[in-house]
């Protein structure tokens, strides 16, 4: 069942409906791709699935609640991030609205020894890995350069260099292999990245060494301002084929199917078949960052088509149909998601400036004149500010 909507395929209006205002135009050759994994529609309906559904048979209802939970807490937690972000809290955040179930569905596949490699986005898989939401903050502050320890949750740092993160994983993953562990690695970036050759170097070292990597691409539409035909002629999970391993497009709204599909291709590093790119194809419902402004080269109707694709809503409607759940359970997680919030705003408000000469430190193992002699005109720079009484 395939989750592109007519609604998005309409002509486009110019921008604001002015007259004379160019759009992007979007291509319609990804729109006979063939059909998506699915395994949960819109509707809430569940999805027989010969291939994947045996990896998610097993999920109970209270594991089904639990996804919801994530989701949910994830949200919250981004929405009082960006809000942060408005009220001058904070520098910049990058929203993951819209991306819950591709983040919370493969997060929840991983095991504890497998580890994580993300860009600056992934803060579903963060939450899924333990990783304390407040800690994720502190570097959007300019407090530090990430607020926990990557060994400690198997959650390397945040990356904010595009598509580098896939050589970082693919070398560990070598790493792993020869070390002869019985654990995988997964990859986390955007379409955008997709095009980046660092994405295509580390494709052609986990094909030829046969490194234990999944590739999880997070197709959400736009790389920023760009659309995904400006990226590729064809969709992106087939690129896999040219290098040698498979690729599986999968509905990336869809909770259960991305946890599914991750879990295949985590057994399949795990037992030596080497990498899998998979594309959750999902949409960024906001903005790339909070500096961006997705009105200038997009329109609310193709918003509107992927708002009825929620991947919340969707969990919750089978949730409900299932009985899986009742109001007690829904208003109870609303209680714990409000909480949440406050706790983030307080810890946020809370976070200490950092030492001005910090910048100083750890450049060089062993010093260097140089940076010696930076750290003084900076002191000296400093000391020119003197306090005025009254003022």
């Amino acid at each position: 069942m395939t989750v592109e909507s007519t609604a998005a395929r309409k002509p486009r209006r110019s921008a604001g409906g002015k007259a004379g205002t160019k759009r992007t135009t979007r291509n319609t050759a990804q729109d006979t791709d063939p059909e998506l994994v699915q395994l949960l529609t819109p509707e809430g309906e569940r999805v027989k699935n010969a291939e994947y559904g045996p990896y998610v048979a097993d999920v109970t209802p209270e594991e089904l609640r639990g996804l919801y939970r994530d989701m949910v807490l994830t949200r919250r937690f981004d929405a009082e991030a960006t809000a942060l972000q408005r009220q001058g809290e904070l520098g910049l955040w990058a929203s993951l609205l819209g991306q819950e179930a591709a983040q919370i569905g493969s997060g929840r596949a991983l095991r504890d020894d497998d580890y994580v490699f993300p860009t600056y986005r992934e803060h579903g898989v963060a939450w899924c890995r333990g990783v304390d939401p407040t800690n994720l903050l502190g570097m959007f502050r300019g407090v530090n350069h990430g607020g926990w320890d990557p060994n400690g949750n198997n959650f390397h740092l945040y990356t904010i260099v595009i598509g580098s993160q896939t050589l970082h994983a693919t070398g560990y993953a070598m790493g792993v292999a020869k070390d002869g562990a019985d654990s995988a690695v997964i990859a986390y970036f955007g379409d955008g990245a997709s095009s980046q050759g660092d994405v295509a170097e580390s494709f052609t070292f986990s094909a030829v060494y046969n490194a234990p990597v999944v590739f999880f691409c997070q197709n959400n539409q736009w790389a920023i301002s760009e659309p995904t035909e400006r990226q590729t002629r064809v969709p992106l999970y087939q690129r896999a084929r040219g290098y040698g391993f498979p690729g599986v497009r999968v509905d990336g709204n869809d909770v259960l199917a991305c946890l599914a599909v991750t879990k295949c291709a985590l057994e399949r590093a795990r037992s030596g078949e080497g990498p899998t790119l998979v594309e959750a194809y999902t949409y960024r419902m906001g903005a790339h960052t909070t500096s961006d402004d997705p009105t200038r080269y997009r329109h609310d109707d193709e918003r509107a088509a992927w708002e009825a694709k929620d991947p919340i809503l969707r969990l919750r409607r089978y949730l409900e149909a299932s009985n899986h759940a009742d109001e007690g359970f829904f208003a109870e997680l609303e209680t714990e998601s409000e909480a949440l919030g406050r706790r983030v705003r307080e810890a946020v408000r809370a976070m200490p400036d950092p030492d001005h000469f910090a910048i100083f430190e750890n450049v060089y193992a062993d010093g260097h004149a140089l940076v010696d002699e930076e750290r003084a005109q900076f002191a000296a720079y400093q000391a020119s500010f003197t306090d005025v009484e009254g003022v």
